[in-house]
């Protein structure tokens, strides 16, 4: 493991990265507290309806309400950030590497998962791997490093900076996250950024494993990351996904070689390969296509078949991420997401997730009546946590 180490490394590195190396993941994870988890089994081919909340939504009251409208709308699941690309740690953990808010956005993980099962809603937890600019801040040991410099290597100038997917430390420490949260009781973890940086100047970036073993495929340590990862978590009865490019359903070399994301390796240690299958994502006339985000039944059709060529004969199940927000097309709006849906479920997805980074939902909204009138065309409509009644709220009448 410590072979991947760089080569000028000061004392002071080496001895953090050796004994954060050495340690297992349960050790990483050993301050967090026992949690009852009140999750229930659900198969991984669940028919899933979500949209996104960060974690400032998710631990307000705000969020609350949008939650029970998503549901009262007909969805059933929310995504929430426990650890993003740019921010801290949604809620307190106690491992050493976390930020430590004074007031975490999520004051009590466990009981905000407690309540979106109450409220009917199955809990998905989004942690960003590989991307963590706090942590790189804080700890330039673990970032990639700039050849030229010698300091922190940053994808496109500050604040853009990356963990080192090859070191063993980063990955435990994110493992060990999943882990806290999985005990939370949440039904889902889903690893985002679960990639190395394909931006910025790529030849000033140094990752550990060049020192020793240059030519080993990047899709390797994220193969190994995600097999761990699921060795750790498979006891708790959590189901795991990830985030994925849309465009790494067309198998174009260069950008398997860039991100490491390999579909057909990672597909066996996950359960649900979610791809961000955003039309607007799309560059450069894709497939004929001059403005790629006016057309979304292509790009989601073509995506969902392509994915489930590369993962046929796996076990896993694909749950794509639709566009609900307005960049590079005309055409956003209550019919656009309506078209996406349509597509996805013609093609045999296991469900939905609707990205808006605003959490700005009114599309939806509007949309969500008409699918639910029409169901046959859009999902079954079925909901893996039923509402509960407020505690003391009189029973329902018996029918006669």
């Amino acid at each position: 493991m410590l072979g991947f180490l760089l080569p000028k490394m000061s004392s002071r590195r080496l001895a953090f990265l050796t004994l954060a190396a050495a340690l297992p993941i349960s050790l990483l994870a050993a301050q967090a507290p026992a949690m009852v988890s009140g999750r229930r089994p659900t198969p991984p081919n669940l028919e899933i309806r979500a949209i996104y909340f960060t974690g400032i939504m998710a631990g307000s009251p705000h969020g609350r309400a949008l939650a029970r409208q998503w549901r009262a709308e007909g969805g059933n699941a929310i995504v929430f950030d426990v650890k993003d690309s740019d921010g801290p740690i949604s809620f307190n953990s106690p491992l050493p590497l976390a930020s430590h808010l004074r007031h975490p956005y999520i004051h009590s993980l466990p009981a905000w998962v407690a309540w979106l099962h109450r409220h009917g809603l199955y809990a998905i937890a989004r942690l960003a791997v590989f991307k963590d600019q706090r942590l790189a801040a804080a700890h330039p040991e673990l970032a990639v490093r700039s050849r030229s410099t010698g300091g922190v290597w940053q994808e496109r100038g500050a604040p853009t900076q990356w963990l080192d997917p090859s070191l063993p430390a980063v990955q435990q420490y994110d493992i060990a996250l999943a882990q806290e949260a999985a005990a939370a009781g949440v039904d889902e973890i889903q690893f985002d950024y679960i990639r190395f940086p394909v931006g910025g100047n790529q030849r000033d970036a140094q990752f550990a494993y060049q020192a020793t073993a240059p030519a080993t495929p990047r899709a390797d340590f994220i193969r190994d990351f995600l097999r761990r990862a699921q060795a750790a978590l498979e006891p708790t009865g959590v189901h795991i996904s990830i985030d994925v490019y849309g465009v790494t359903a067309w198998a174009r070399p260069e950008d398997l070689k860039s991100t490491g994301q390999d579909i057909a390796q990672l597909a066996p240690f996950c359960d649900v390969i979610c791809p961000m299958i955003y039309p607007s994502h799309f560059f450069g006339d894709f497939d004929g296509y001059k403005d790629p985000g006016d057309a979304p039944r292509h790009f989601i059709q073509a995506g969902m078949e392509r994915f489930d060529a590369v993962t046929r004969g796996s076990r896993a199940v694909i749950r794509p991420w639709l566009q609900a927000f307005a960049w590079r097309t005309r055409s956003f709006g209550p019919n656009y997401i309506l078209t996406e849906v349509a597509t996805e479920h013609e093609y045999h997805g296991g469900g939905f997730m609707l990205w808006n980074a605003g959490n700005v939902y009114k599309a939806p909204a509007i949309a969500m009546p008409e699918m639910m009138a029409h169901k046959a065309s859009y999902f079954d409509a079925s909901f893996p946590y039923p509402v509960q009644a407020p505690a003391g709220a009189p029973a329902p009448a018996a029918r006669r």
